[in-house]
Order: structure tokens, then C-alpha cells, then sequence
């Protein structure tokens, strides 16, 4: 639930809680509202910033981990470079910014755990579908989703749900169910 600004009627940012007298006293305001009182409001850090600091952070602790030294000067300048822009893996690392679409591709060894971590386990971008749209989902999706749960359950040896899991793929795969009849045995 949103609340509201105690001195207008916009939507409350900034929260302060602060004990006076003895008692806990609250503030719910705007931006605005917050300015005027004199309540300093700390700035955003830029996207670059915050993949800057995870992409050192998780080589810091890949270092950690393997029982490597951190990279000195002398190791980084013997890091992969990319053929397009030139931008060296160092260069990534210290600003957190990719220079260019091959950069993807010369520095994908690195850059691919990071990202798995990030997004848990995620490699492939699968988008989303507005839920109001009225817009009929992705059937490749489902049918990944529908495998994956299917993987899931078979692994938790839950068959029965595995079962009715495989029934739906069989159902909604194009072929799937022709494919799966030829398999039966005659008779």
C-alpha cells in the first residue's frame, strides 16, 4: 500500500523516523515536501555504477575463491582484447561498460558467469507478457517452462505430478503427440 505525502497529496518517497522525547515520531513525504524541509535525498547510483561494482566484487571473490592474487598491473594487461572496439576485459571490469555488440561475443567466458549469477541461473533474455494484454503467451515459453518443472519434478521424484506435467507437453508440443504413438508398441 502506497502512502501518501503528510503535507500534500502526492505519493510519499521519502520515509524519516525519528525518536524525540522518548517517542517515535514518523514523516511521510514527497520529494518536493522533503526538500523544503531540508531532508537531504541521496541520488540514484547510475546502472554503470552498480555493474561496476558487482562485476569487481564477483572478480574479487573468483579470486578469493580460486587462491588467486588479485590482478596486479602487470596481469591485466594480458587480458583478452576485442577485435571491434578494442576495449580490453581490464577496461570492462574498471568502468563496468561494454564498448561495443562483439564485445559480447570475445569476452562471453567472463562475462557469462557474471551475468548467470545476477540473474539466478538465467542465460537467455524470456521476456514477459502483460498479464491485462489480453495477449496469448509464447507457446515456446511454455513448453521451456512446462520442460523445466518437468526436469524439477522428476528430480524431486515427484512422478505422478512429473506424469501429468508430461501429459501437457504432449498436448501442447507441435508433433509431440504423433511422436509419442509412434514409440508405442502395436497391439
Amino acid at each position: 500500500m502506497k502512502r501518501q505525502c503528510d503535507r500534500c497529496e502526492r505519493e510519499a518517497t521519502v520515509h524519516e523516523m525519528v525518536i524525540r522525547h522518548g517517542k517515535q515520531v514518523e514523516k511521510h513525504l514527497c520529494e518536493r515536501c522533503a526538500r523544503e524541509e531540508g531532508i537531504a535525498i541521496p541520488a540514484a547510483p547510475s546502472i554503470q555504477d552498480v555493474v561496476k561494482q558487482f562485476v569487481v566484487g564477483q572478480a574479487a571473490a573468483a579470486a578469493a575463491a580460486s587462491g588467486a592474487a588479485p590482478a596486479t598491473p602487470a596481469t591485466q594487461t594480458k587480458s583478452p582484447t576485442c577485435a571491434s572496439c578494442g576495449l580490453t576485459f581490464a577496461e570492462f571490469r574498471q568502468s563496468g561498460l561494454l564498448g561495443c555488440p562483439e564485445c559480447y561475443k570475445t569476452f562471453e567466458a567472463q562475462i557469462g558467469p557474471l551475468l548467470e549469477r545476477a540473474h539466478e541461473g538465467g542465460t537467455h533474455h524470456t521476456g514477459k507478457v502483460p498479464t491485462r494484454g489480453g495477449t496469448a503467451p509464447d507457446p515456446h515459453q511454455r513448453i521451456a517452462k512446462l520442460r523445466k518443472e518437468l526436469l524439477d519434478a522428476v528430480a524431486a521424484e515427484q512422478y505422478e505430478r512429473a506424469a501429468r506435467l508430461r501429459d501437457q507437453l504432449l498436448h501442447t508440443e507441435p508433433g509431440a503427440g504423433e511422436a509419442e504413438r509412434a514409440r508405442e508398441p502395436n497391439g
